[in-house]
């Protein structure tokens, strides 16, 4: 590997770093150095790299330790056989960098994942080392957020909880046979049993935390993953099933979805092109009708055409399970429950609770909803007020091209 200096290898291991979507930084406790101990904070603005699911601007410097690797995974750009730039940091040199940044308020915390080198349990010292040295050495007390490697020793990453505020393991593809084809040197039990080893320390981390204040915390912002969507023959109802049977069996704050890019060199059994970015933008949808909305794993599956499995792109998922379902519409605004007011098109969370709010003190009319809505004719198929009923609406056989927007949809939860 050629001598690099550190701007250099920035410049490769930051871009090397973009394919990894899950970086949110919502959940952790609050720190500070407001007392004038220690450096840096879990809270505040600086340049805005993302945005955490609570709507917060965060700001992350986000790298790879290296983007060398042993494994030779066919969808992944710093595979072994790839031909790309190869650079590494040190510990040293990633935990100045991070104090740096902070610093120039750059950044309020650190991503760190890394190709592995050497071994699984030697990049995962490196790793720990440099989290270690974060908060001992500097008592950095901003966000870190590290990338677990499954195959590491459990007590490495063990002691990576005790520096991490969140720490994610990918399960990369939806499927075992996907996993097998691509990954051949990954295997799906080693992943799932780390991200078990994970959420037991943290809940019983937790548990201690009740009785013990002194407890030390462990990943206190969770673990998440992520799956890439559209490198292999996985249906949106295989991925769907997937991301719900992983919040189900390990308690993860997020699934994230990466859509599978084109990389140099690629291997011939991967795809020609990308698929439609508008497909992960419907998945994180179903994501958000599942966890936010009271959806059930099957009921988003429903939405999906049966035939191929996969989320319509041209409509979101809440709508076309409203269309596929029509007998459950229309709801009465005064009268029905919350829950049956969450799966109404255009209706989000803030809306309901005002409409709940509302009704408190008077029949809610058309105009009412109106009022609290974005869209009130995306709505009026599916709703009944004081003054509207939508019997003509109802009647038709052919519902969608009404409701459905002229454009693409970019947004499926309305205000």
């Amino acid at each position: 590997m050629a001598q690099l200096d550190v701007q250099q290898k920035l410049e490769i291991l930051a871009d090397a770093a973009k394919y990894d979507a899950s970086c949110a930084s919502s959940g952790t406790a609050k720190r500070n150095s407001r007392d004038g101990k220690g450096i840096g904070s879990t809270e505040g603005m600086g340049i805005c790299h993302a945005y955490a699911p609570d709507g917060r601007c965060i700001s992350l410097l986000k790298i790879l330790l290296t983007n060398s690797c042993i494994f030779d995974c066919h969808y992944c750009i710093n595979r072994k056989s790839s031909n790309v730039r190869r650079a590494r940091f040190t510990a040293k040199e990633v935990v100045n960098l991070t104090l740096s940044f902070y610093r120039r308020n750059y950044i309020e915390g650190l991503f760190l994942s890394s190709g592995i080198i050497g071994s699984s349990n030697y990049t995962m010292e490196q790793l720990v080392e440099v989290a270690r040295s974060l908060r001992e050495d500097h008592h950095f007390r901003g966000y870190i957020h590290l990338k677990t490697i499954p195959d590491a020793d459990p007590e490495l990453i063990q002691q990576a909880g005790l520096y991490a505020d969140r720490m994610s393991i990918n399960v990369e593809l939806p499927t075992v046979s996907g996993l097998k084809r691509l990954a051949p040197e990954k295997d799906n039990g080693r992943i799932e049993g780390a991200m078990k080893g994970l959420r037991t320390s943290i809940i019983d981390t937790r548990d201690a935390k009740k009785k013990y204040r002194s407890a030390p915390s462990f990943a206190p912002a969770g673990q998440s993953t992520q799956m890439i969507v559209g490198a292999d023959a996985a249906t949106d109802g295989d991925i769907v099933t997937k991301a719900a049977r992983l919040y189900d069996r390990f308690e993860l704050r997020r699934v994230y979805y990466s859509a599978f890019s084109p990389i140099p060199d690629a291997s011939a059994v991967l795809p020609l092109q990308r698929p439609p970015l508008m497909r992960e933008h419907r998945l994180y949808q179903s994501d958000w009708l599942m966890r936010f909305y009271g959806f059930e794993p099957k009921e988003v599956v429903a939405a999906a055409d049966e035939r191929t499995g996969m989320l319509p792109l041209d409509i979101d998922p809440k709508l076309a399970w409203a269309l596929k379902f029509r007998d459950s519409f229309p709801v009465d605004v005064n009268r029905a429950p919350r829950e049956l007011l969450l799966r109404v098109p255009g209706l989000g969370t803030k809306a309901v609770a005002n409409i709940l709010t509302s009704r408190r003190w008077r029949k809610l009319r058309l105009e009412d909803v109106a009022r609290l809505t974005v869209s009130i004719a995306k709505i009026r198929p599916f709703i009944v007020t004081a003054d509207w009923r939508p019997v003509a609406l109802t009647d038709k056989a052919e519902l969608r091209p009404i409701v459905a927007p002229k454009k693409q949809q970019l947004e499926l939860f309305a205000a």
